[in-house]
């Protein structure tokens, strides 16, 4: 009997996993709505809240939901399920896949079948790396924090520009991803241009919802600016990867 990574087994794992982190946002939801009232906030305004936080939810979910559709193809449906409801997060299990994949010579969204063996080795890149961050947290947090609050103290201007430094290199990191096949161009291999093609599109889409936000006084649409710009970015790959052959 072969390997299925759609077995239903790895439904019942990782649906145990998802259901305990469901468990927990209801428990705190509650422990929440129990705070509010004992703060004097009225049962009126808590559903208001409630109803807002729920309806600002789906936006996020949206591109969730592509990030499980788009790994799905390789992985099958648990991993990436279980991986985006945790702590996961499109980027990082994406080139995550990719690089566990191209190391045993295999092409991210052309794997037809895995291999347990493959499997497993996938399933450790995706999840043992990303659970450094979960461990750091408790050890360097609260001393990187209190760093940062010193910082701040003493000289705001500075404070800023490293915080935003340390963003920018978070970015540049992903950047490199985007532009790593780029040299292929100049040996006429025009498949380099389509990561930052579509990365272009997802750009402008976003770019396009700031104006709106800021020119039409539409500040709704910040909530939906991410999975519209995945989307769009998404369906954009389509017809460039057509147009460069």
């Amino acid at each position: 009997m072969g390997f299925n990574v759609n077995s239903p087994v790895l439904y019942v794992l990782a649906g145990l996993i998802v259901a305990a982190v469901l468990a927990q946002s209801v428990y705190f939801l509650v422990k929440a709505w129990r705070r509010g009232l004992e703060l004097g906030m009225s049962r009126d305004k808590l559903k208001r809240i409630a109803v807002t936080s729920a309806v600002f939810t789906v936006a996020p979910a949206v591109a969730i939901v592509i990030s499980v559709i788009t790994l799905a193809k390789d992985l099958g449906v648990p991993l990436p399920w279980l991986r985006l409801s945790v702590v996961g997060s499109m980027s990082y299990e994406t080139i995550a896949a990719t690089n566990a994949e191209s190391a045993m010579g295999l092409t991210f969204g052309q794997v037809s079948s895995l291999t347990a063996s493959q499997y497993v080795t996938i399933v450790c890149v995706m999840t043992v790396s990303i659970m450094v961050g979960i461990w750091l947290v408790p050890v360097v947090g609260k001393k990187l924090q209190n760093g940062m609050i010193s910082m701040e103290n003493r000289d705001k201007k500075w404070s800023d520009i490293f915080s935003s430094s340390m963003f920018i290199g978070m970015i540049s990191a992903f950047l490199g991803y985007v532009f790593c096949d780029f040299s292929n161009v100049f040996a006429g291999d025009m498949s380099g241009l389509v990561p930052p093609l579509v990365m272009l599109v997802s750009a402008l889409v976003m770019c396009l919802a700031g104006l709106a936000v800021k020119k039409l006084k539409w500040p709704w649409i910040s909530d939906y600016a991410l999975p519209v710009s995945l989307i769009a970015g998404m369906a954009a790959a389509i017809p460039i990867t057509a147009w460069l052959g």
